[in-house]
C-alpha cells in the first residue's frame, strides 16, 4: 500500500488488474484503485475536486478533472476516514497514476491541494 500525508490529509492507495476489456474494438489493460482519504487534522475539511495523471508506458497522458469522487464530495471530519473505487483502461500493461484532490478547511475557509502520490499500474508477471 502506498501513502502520503498533505496539510494531515493521509491517502492510501492499492492497486489490482481488472483484466482485459474490449471497447470499441479495442483491447485495453483494466485496473482498479481503491483510494482511503483519512482526515488526521483537528479541522473539518470537503474534497471538493481531483485531478488525474494517466500515463502508460506508450508515452500516452490522460488528464481527468471533474467535481468531487464518484458523484461524492466528502466531508471528513477530524480522524474520519472516506474510502472508494474506481478503475482506468491503459493500452499498455504498464502506467502509472497520481494527482491531486483540492479540498476545503472549514475553520479557515482556505482551499488547499493534497497530493496523490505516484502509483504504478501493471499486470502481473509483467517483469518476470
Amino acid at each position: 500500500m502506498l501513502e502520503q500525508v498533505t496539510k494531515g490529509i493521509k491517502i492510501s492507495v492499492e492497486t489490482s488488474f481488472q483484466g482485459l476489456r474490449v471497447e470499441h474494438q479495442r483491447t485495453y489493460f483494466a485496473f482498479g484503485y481503491s483510494i482511503t482519504i483519512e482526515n488526521q487534522s483537528s479541522d473539518t475539511v470537503q474534497l471538493l475536486s481531483r485531478k488525474w495523471n494517466i500515463h502508460d508506458s506508450l508515452n500516452q497522458i490522460e488528464v481527468v478533472e471533474g467535481e468531487g469522487v464518484i458523484g461524492e464530495k466528502p466531508i471528513l471530519n477530524p480522524k474520519q476516514v472516506y474510502t472508494y473505487g474506481s478503475y482506468c483502461f491503459l493500452t499498455s500493461p504498464i502506467g502509472a497514476m497520481n494527482g491531486h484532490y483540492n479540498m476545503i478547511n472549514f475553520s479557515t475557509t482556505q482551499n488547499f491541494k493534497v497530493h496523490i502520490p505516484t502509483f504504478q499500474l501493471m499486470v502481473p508477471a509483467t517483469l518476470n
